[in-house]
């Protein structure tokens, strides 16, 4: 669900998991948070365009989802050309067809 003031809401159901997307963009970039049942901040990356190669720091280190947290930063702040900053908070490790999915779902919520 998309909102004039650049905030989306959606729920990705996959199997037994159920996922809330978060967004809220801005004009030089968005606030992303993935949370796996209730809405809680989790691990946190940001990461800014600044040319062919973004820079990405990690704000809240993640025991198991890092990769997929600097990917979908990277992806985003390249897209927008700005800054992204992504939480998650997932109850057990991604497997990488659940991760895909919301990666799709996250970059197509942005781009519309």
């Amino acid at each position: 669900m998309n909102s004039p003031n650049g905030f989306s809401k959606k729920t990705v159901d996959l199997g037994s998991r159920s996922f809330s997307l978060q967004i809220i963009k801005f004009e030089n970039g968005c606030f992303v948070s993935v949370t796996e049942g209730s809405a809680k901040l989790g691990s946190m990356v940001v990461s800014l365009a600044t040319g062919q190669n973004p820079i990405t720091t990690t704000v809240i280190p993640s025991k198991s989802e890092s990769l997929f947290l600097k990917l979908i930063a990277e992806r985003i702040s390249t897209r927008m050309n700005g800054i992204a900053v992504v939480s998650t908070f997932v109850q057990k490790e991604l497997d990488p067809d659940t991760a895909k999915v919301l990666m799709t779902e996250i970059i197509e919520i942005i781009q519309n």
